[in-house]
């Protein structure tokens, strides 16, 4: 009998939970679905068989996740892909943050959800959900080996003067205070699909990673290894993005209590849900961003060219940190599909060997792509991102190595 090559990979969010069903053998996905609004009356799951192109849609209430993902269940049996098949090989979880502890994917036990619990204080919107979506899972299929998958975990390669605040190290390790950084499995799939790009192994490969989309981030690869990345102790720090500010003067917060009179809540709130793009202009989707632009609103230019400056300026710093640089590579939302962006963030930049070139920008494509010219020192790429085949991958891998 052949071994089971399917991986589940489940995205459990606070009301909302992504999964994606992949068979390993030649990595293709069989069904893909999103459960949202989870708790409301207004609940909604679209699940669509891959391999019959059947899209079907349910909405009405679903109480909890343990609901959700039972329906999810129901709707993959109808597919022939149920659960309960002897092809299933495992279940691969997101899992936002792993702190120092998770440096790799990790078969889930006790004593793994009991850290991940741990860790809830430093990522309290993400672990408490994707712990709620492990334990009901786990619940269905107690047999199947379940993996987490850490967004964190790429990031841990980080040395110390870069994953370090300049803070007393006592109260800092106390605190579990450090640079842990996100989107790790993007920026993993990324880097490694830039080098195949060039033709070479990711270890001969100097790459900047932009995560541009809702949420953004930037990375520094080294031959295969982060050595410097955007976000902080959480995804607030770093990038402009839509609702969060990134980079801010520490002193903004103290400022905001003492004449503000804000509450830690309030500017708990400020910071990531009104911040940004959103906060900047009263929009945080960067096609209606640049509509306004091209219609020549000047507080969508003002936070266009905001969110440009600091995107520049991490290029540059990263450029510095890794000293060569190969390739700059544009993924996520907005970073595969808003050419005005690319252009905009290596303007100027020529000097470092960057530059687009204007008709392979301006084109659209699915695929990994060179947007540079074709003489360019430092090549300039559009590399969607796939986090759902990244998880899918290291679980599979792992549950190989551990079957062996």
């Amino acid at each position: 009998m052949t071994s089971p090559t399917r991986v589940l990979v489940l995205n459990s969010g606070s009301s909302s939970v992504k999964y994606q069903l992949l068979d390993m053998r030649d990595r293709s996905r069989l069904a893909v679905g999103l459960v949202e609004r989870i708790g409301e009356q207004t609940s909604r799951l679209k699940h669509t068989c891959v391999t019959g192109g059947d899209t079907r849609e349910q909405n009405g209430p679903i109480a909890d996740h343990d609901a959700a993902l039972k329906a999810v269940a129901q709707e993959l049996a109808r597919d022939g892909l149920g659960l309960d098949s002897p092809e299933l090989a495992a279940i691969g979880h997101r899992v936002v943050h792993g702190g120092m502890f998770f440096t790799e994917p990790t078969l889930i036990d006790e004593g793994v959800l009991t850290e991940i619990e741990r860790l809830i204080p430093v990522a309290p919107l993400h672990n408490p959900a994707n712990l709620t979506g492990i334990r009901t899972a786990r619940g269905m299929r107690p047999d199947l080996p379940q993996v987490a998958v850490f967004d964190t975990a790429f990031h841990t390669t980080m040395p110390e003067p870069a994953a370090r605040y300049a803070i007393d190290p006592k109260i800092a390790d106390r605190h579990r205070i450090r640079r842990y950084g996100f989107h790790g499995t993007s920026h993993a799939y990324v880097s490694r699909e830039t080098a195949r790009l060039l033709g070479k192994d990711p270890s001969e490969v100097n790459v900047i990673v932009l995560h541009l989309g809702n949420g953004a981030s930037a990375s520094a690869v080294e031959g295969g290894r982060c050595v410097d990345t955007s976000m902080g102790l959480t995804p607030l720090e770093g990038l402009v993005m839509g609702t969060r500010s990134g980079d801010l003067d520490p002193a903004v917060i103290f400022h905001l209590e003492r004449v503000g009179g804000m509450s830690t809540d309030e500017i708990d709130t400020l910071l990531n849900k009104r911040s940004g793009l959103f906060g900047l202009c009263g929009d945080n989707d960067m096609r209606e961003i640049r509509r306004r632009v091209d219609e020549g609103d000047e507080e969508a230019r003002l936070a266009f060219d905001i969110y440009i400056h600091r995107l520049k300026k991490y290029i540059g710093a990263y450029y510095a940190v890794l000293g060569r640089v190969d390739a700059v590579a544009f993924t996520a939302g907005v970073g595969e599909n808003a050419a005005p962006v690319r252009e905009a963030a290596v303007a100027g930049l020529e000097g470092l060997g960057l530059a687009v070139d204007a008709g392979l920008n301006g084109a659209r494509g699915d695929d990994p792509r060179l947007i540079s010219p074709e003489d360019a020192r430092v090549k300039v790429a559009v590399v969607p991102t796939d986090e759902e085949l990244e998880i899918a991958t290291q679980t599979y891998a792992l549950v190989e190595k551990n079957s062996r």
